[in-house]
């Protein structure tokens, strides 16, 4: 299947018990862990760490094999998989995105008030000539904005697998292409990280239920006959970067040495600046950190900023422009391109939340 990575074995078919969809999962190179009987959330913690203030890198129980803290505790021991569902086949089976390069759009339609259309798809301003009369759920607006990209919606992609939740929302389960990139996982469709309103992402430091896991509110269920996952589109990996799914790149190399470049400040007034110039300080100061420093996250708040500053007067798009993109060039001066797609969206996203700076101008 081109651009796809087929899974290295055969899925269960029928009924199954917790067992086998845990032995598929590791054959296949997805780290498991138990989720608690009948529900979709881990397994607890042995009475030791429940009452114990430390973190899964200093938990002895991890070491010794047991399942402690969730999906940090994820493996694909045959060994450990065995001993952990043989003695408690109740157990469902959670699969640690993160560790398995694995990317799983997770798509809601729980019964919800829609939001203002600004808040649809973060960052892409919706006209008032978009129709969006019948628009309900997670599904509408992934369709929304692979429409706006001329693409298929991802909930309809049959060469990769997807899974039905038992609230009727989707799983779609893509690979990682590129490991060096990581991806920031988003639940509760926050307004401030997700692919879209009722749309997020699992995948680093987080986990995903496994096919065929049954819960007291039913079985996460394939759909169709695909059992391999796909490759992540580059569509939707750009979308993710716009949407601070990225907080760090393992590419990224070392800025410049050396205090970042003031800004132009041209006629921009003082209020302004004010409100301005800390975030823009905050992007120059990632040029100390070779990579990660939550870079994108920066650079997306400080143009947003700036965008909201903008259908009042109160900064002209150049003053805007020219200062991001000093500031961004100097900090990770190998992504040019990168940094010029950030602050385009995220300017323009910021234009649709207009705002006036405090204090006098």
């Amino acid at each position: 299947m081109p651009g796809s990575a087929v899974t290295r074995s055969t899925a269960p078919t029928g009924p199954v018990d917790s067992l086998a969809v845990a032995r598929w999962c590791a054959r296949n190179g997805w780290p498991v862990h138990p989720l608690a009987p009948g529900q979709k959330t881990p397994a607890a913690n042995c009475g030791a760490c429940r009452h114990r203030c430390h973190g899964p890198a200093h938990c002895a129980c991890i070491k010794a094999g047991r399942w402690c803290h969730g999906f940090h505790a994820a493996t694909t021991s045959s060994e450990r998989v065995d001993g952990w569902w043989s003695a408690h086949p109740g157990f469902g089976v959670g699969v640690a995105c993160g560790a398995a390069d694995l990317v799983v759009i997770d798509v809601d339609a729980h019964a919800a008030e829609v939001p203002d259309r600004t808040r649809l798809l973060p960052g892409i301003p919706i006209g008032h000539r978009v129709n969006l009369a019948g628009l309900a759920t997670g599904f509408d607006t992934l369709a929304l904005l692979a429409a706006l990209r001329g693409k298929p919606s991802p909930a309809e992609d049959k060469e990769t697998l997807r899974v039905r939740t038992p609230s009727g929302g989707l799983h779609i389960w893509y690979r990682n292409p590129r490991p060096e990139i990581r991806y920031r996982s988003s639940t509760g469709s926050s307004s401030r990280v997700a692919l879209a309103w009722q749309v997020d992402v699992r995948s680093d430091n987080g986990y995903i239920v496994a096919p065929g896991t049954r819960t007291t509110t039913g079985t996460y269920t394939p759909i169709g006959t695909t059992r391999s996952v796909s490759d992540l589109p580059q569509w939707l990996a750009t979308d993710l970067l716009r949407t601070g799914h990225v907080p760090t790149l393992g590419s990224a190399g070392a800025g410049p040495a050396g205090p970042p470049p003031r800004r132009a400040r041209g006629s921009a007034p003082k209020a302004a600046l004010r409100v301005l110039e800390p975030l823009l300080a905050e992007v120059g100061a990632c040029a100390v950190v070779a990579s990660g420093a939550s870079f994108t996250e920066k650079l997306n708040r400080a143009a947003f900023t700036a965008g909201g500053l903008l259908p009042g007067g109160h900064l002209s798009e150049e003053e805007a422009w020219t200062s991001l993109l000093q500031v961004a060039h100097h900090a990770r001066p190998h992504q040019q391109r990168r940094n010029k797609a950030i602050i385009a969206s995220a300017l323009s996203a910021g234009a649709q939340r207009p705002f006036h700076p405090r204090g006098r101008s």
